[in-house]
């Protein structure tokens, strides 16, 4: 069953999906692709059937691909259904976004028409969004990704895999994988007709004009961006021509697209992506500039115009615009790492970016100790001057605001910034730090030392906090009342911290602050600032509510794991609310 609260089934959903849009780029030919999508549907959405209904030259739909049942394809493959049965259907179908779905209570209208279909009869559902067999759903494909476009074709799907019909997050699954669908068929229809112009360039010479008048038409009026570029000699990689999609992307005329190469178009940091791209079948997302300096994603599929007698002359280019489907992977990955209620990273992004600040290597050689800071300088706690938080500390310069693995260089990126986000928070592991070494300009995270007196030392400080009095109010005044409430002390928490520090909800009423460059002076103030800002009161439909908050200090080093470090500061956070009177942090 779907749950939108539920990271780890958004991830898997986010890898499934980016898995089999990625396949739908392998595909070599328009029947390639057409298979590629039907199979798509069963490896990475979860539906045991699917056909690819493709619109043919005179209006009417060929089932053009099957996946998931052998028989299912036998009975339905080649098939065709008139354009108006199918206009129907869409016409009567309850609208799920761009989705299409007929319930099987109104189906059985269509029992008689002369779309092919596998559905079989079978007993109402046990629940109310149980899959029934005669169920149907379908996901239109426009030239145009969007319904304002020319239909291109329809994917119907069957027997999802759960039992169940789909939630938001699986229809959007479903949407986004027909948007890509869409665009991958187009593009083999447009690969297979550029294909045949460079074949016609390869004949003899009575044929030239012929071949170059259609390379013409194909390369002016397709639909995405196309360029042809100089190869060899001093104008190597110039622009030598542009179709009117490349100019009308990147908003430069063509008299002026002449004068640039892509190396000149392309984003600074995605320069090195354009140079690993190898010459013939090399294929690449990056940003190219537009005239008003702004930046687009693209994806460059590059091939080789050769001439018989000299060899490889020019290097055509098909430039599509991803820019959406970009948006959307940031929208789904942004899901899939942070908390829905709170929008603060959640359980997953706090170990990754924990992670990321370790090595498995712990300064001096030493094995790793679970490092947990002295806790007296909070019973003063109430004692605290009020007031607007101001810096603690040094400013941390570890980004713990960006994505994991950012601070690092790519080469070293897989080894210093692993996932370790896996099992729930106090599960067993396997003790080892997630970083398995270090790498040149690695400055190792220590603990301050926690014998002596404060000799000054700056640390990676991780606070756990666990609110006092928050299931009271829930109990008391319900749900709505207790999510406004951990709503709030997420903003204040954030409004407590610097903007290199990383304020994550791990669930429940537990939250967690990264903030490194700090001594103990200065966590043990952060927690009191922040106790502070929590405990005043919060109102919430007139009626105003306080909650306490329970502080344990933590330090991470390396050769920890980032389990290791949040059990050490959990474990200190029980001590310090064990140690203080119940009445004491009581909420009101």
């Amino acid at each position: 069953m779907e749950t939108e609260s539920e990271p780890y089934v958004r991830l898997a959903t986010l890898r499934g999906l980016h898995q089999v849009v990625a396949d739908l780029n392998t595909a070599r030919s328009l029947a390639d692709t057409l298979q590629t999508v039907a199979d798509g549907i069963i490896t990475g959405l979860g539906y045991e059937l699917s056909a690819v209904n493709l619109v043919r030259p005179d209006g009417d739909l060929v089932v053009a691909a099957v996946a998931g049942s052998a028989g299912a394809e036998a009975l339905m493959a080649g098939r065709v259904g008139s354009r108006v049965s199918w206009e129907r259907r869409l016409a009567m179908a309850d609208q799920w976004g761009s989705l299409r779905f007929i319930p099987y209570t109104e189906g059985w209208v269509l029992d008689n028409d002369d779309v092919p279909q596998w559905h079989t009869a079978g007993p109402a559902p046990r629940f109310p969004d149980e899959w029934h067999p005669m169920d149907r759903l379908f996901a239109p494909m426009y030239t145009a990704g969007a319904a304002g476009g020319e239909l291109l074709g329809v994917i119907s799907v069957d027997q999802p895999r759960n039992g169940r019909r789909p939630g938001a997050w699986g229809r959007e699954a479903l949407q986004m994988y027909a948007f890509q669908a869409a665009i991958a068929i187009s593009n083999a229809r447009l690969r297979a007709n550029m294909q045949r112009a460079l074949v016609r360039l390869e004949r003899e010479q009575q044929a030239l004009r012929a071949s170059e008048e259609s390379f013409r038409q194909a390369f002016e009026y397709a639909p995405s961006g196309m360029a042809i570029a100089e190869m060899g000699g001093d104008q190597h990689g110039r622009l030598h021509r542009t179709n009117d999609a490349l100019c009308r992307l990147l908003g430069r005329p063509a008299s002026q697209m002449r004068r640039y190469s892509f190396s000149d178009l392309v984003h600074p940091e995605d320069v090195g992506t354009l140079l690993r791209t190898s010459a013939e079948g090399g294929r690449a997302e990056l940003r190219l500039a537009r005239r008003d300096g702004t930046y687009v994603w693209v994806s460059l599929r590059n091939s080789v115009v050769a001439d018989a007698a000299d060899g490889p002359r020019y290097l055509l280019t098909h430039v599509e615009d991803i820019e959406e489907r970009k948006r959307h992977e940031l929208q789904l990955a942004h899901r899939a790492s942070h908390d829905s209620l709170t929008g603060l990273p959640n359980s997953a992004e706090l170990r990754a970016r924990l992670s990321s600040r370790l090595c498995g290597t712990p300064p001096g050689g030493e094995p790793p100790v679970a490092a947990v800071a002295p806790y007296g300088g909070l019973d003063a706690f109430t004692e605290a001057e009020g007031g607007p938080f101001g810096q603690y500390g040094q400013h941390g310069q570890h980004g713990f605001g960006s994505e994991p693995g950012a601070d690092y260089p790519p080469e070293y990126a897989n080894d210093c910034a692993p996932d370790c986000a896996t099992g729930e928070f106090g599960a067993e592991h396997s003790g080892t730090a997630c970083g398995v070494g270090t790498y040149p300009g690695h400055v190792h995270a220590v603990a301050p030392d926690e014998d002596g007196e404060d000799d000054g030392t700056k640390g990676l400080a991780v606070l756990f906090c666990d609110l006092d009095g928050f299931k009271s109010i829930n109990d008391r005044f319900g749900h709505h009342t207790g999510d406004a409430v951990l709503i709030e002390v997420a903003r204040r928490l954030s409004n407590g911290v610097r903007d290199g520090d990383t304020v994550a909800r791990l669930g429940g009423d537990e939250f967690v602050v990264l903030a490194d460059g700090l001594g103990q002076a200065d966590a043990e103030d952060l927690a009191v600032r922040l106790r502070n800002a929590i405990v005043p009161p919060i109102r919430v439909d007139g009626r105003a509510v306080r909650v306490g908050a329970s502080f344990g200090i933590g330090w991470a080093g390396c050769g920890m794991s980032a389990d290791e470090v949040l059990h050490s500061a959990d474990q200190r956070m029980y001590v310090e609310k064990r140690s203080r009177a119940k009445a004491g942090r009581r909420a009101g």
